[in-house]
């Protein structure tokens, strides 16, 4: 479900198959987000962006993008007006980009 085109847009060149979660955090946490509920862990170091589910767990389904020993911390927790309707977010075409992957995802597992 994740593509070039679902990808942040600074890293949409080097997406590819082999390592398909580039890029995909944000949209692919709110996705997560409609299903499970709950809220948003980000790691400034790296931008990242992960579920905290209501039961307090965190989830992490775009991990796999870090190769080595990339240490992500909580540094805040973000609410969906801070992924969707912030400043970056509108520069990032975040809201485009989730509204996809959410189609592709919905269109697979209905289908």
């Amino acid at each position: 479900m994740w593509c070039r085109e679902t990808a942040y847009p600074s890293l949409q060149a080097a997406w590819s198959e082999g390592n398909p979660a580039l890029g995909q955090c944000a949209v692919t946490a709110l996705v997560v987000q409609d299903l499970l509920g709950g809220t948003f862990a980000k790691n400034k170091k790296y931008n990242h962006v992960w579920n905290i589910l209501p039961n307090g767990t965190e989830q992490d389904y775009t991990r796999e993008q870090f190769v080595g020993d990339a240490t992500l911390v909580v540094d805040e927790v973000l609410t969906r007006a801070d992924i969707l309707d912030s400043e970056g977010a509108n520069r990032a075409d975040t809201k485009r980009r989730y509204e996809l992957l959410r189609k592709r995802f919905l269109y697979n597992n209905h289908s």
